[in-house]
């Protein structure tokens, strides 16, 4: 993180309807990723720091409908005054929203993704963020996801899915960290100035 601006955290689709697993997969892993994402929102508040919540509008039957009680946000990462929300209808959070603008409006050029689904959304949004060209960091037990089929039904275990989909943005897309070691390069790069 060499740039002047800090980084951006940006929360990606933590919301209610996500919790019903049965409609996602069944099984989820990481199940204190929202703890880790509320604990790295407080270092950002704390500090002032650029805050962006991303929430997805699905369409019937899903629970993130807009309208819905799922779509939304968890108590745990609620945004608050002043914190900016941008609402998306496809998996990344580039995609029909103003955040590219907004990140280049205020010089941002670090991001740190949190949030779900490892597999879907965030993945998409640090695929985006890396092609566009930002330092982008994906926090690995801040972001969850869900069990799911392959194309020919065979079944893949949440917690399998999400090394994955990690191993494939990890040195390419994003540099995928801990939210210990995180917050730890934030709070060096902190001391140097």
């Amino acid at each position: 993180m060499e740039t002047k601006q800090p980084p951006a955290l940006i929360l990606i689709d933590i919301q209610k309807g996500l919790e019903e697993l049965d409609y996602y997969g069944g099984a989820r892993n990481n199940p204190d990723a929202e703890k880790k994402a509320a604990t790295l929102l407080a270092y950002w508040r704390d500090q002032k720091y650029p805050v962006f919540h991303i929430k997805h509008n699905g369409t019937p039957p899903s629970p993130l409908t807009k309208g819905r009680p799922g779509n939304e946000f968890k108590e745990i990462t609620k945004p608050v005054k002043g914190e900016s929300i941008l609402e998306k209808s496809s998996n990344s959070a580039f995609i029909n929203t103003s955040l590219h603008k907004m990140l280049k409006d205020k010089q941002i050029s670090d991001l740190v993704l949190v949030g779900l689904t490892t597999s879907h959304c965030v993945s998409s949004t640090a695929r985006m963020a890396g092609n566009i060209g930002y330092n982008t960091f994906v926090i690995s037990d801040a972001t969850a996801t869900f069990d799911t089929l392959g194309p020919e039904g065979e079944h893949f275990k949440a917690s399998l899915v999400h090394k994955i989909t990690l191993a494939n943005l990890h040195k390419e897309f994003a540099t995928v960290l801990k939210t210990k070691k995180m917050l730890e390069l934030m709070v060096n790069k902190l001391k140097k100035k």
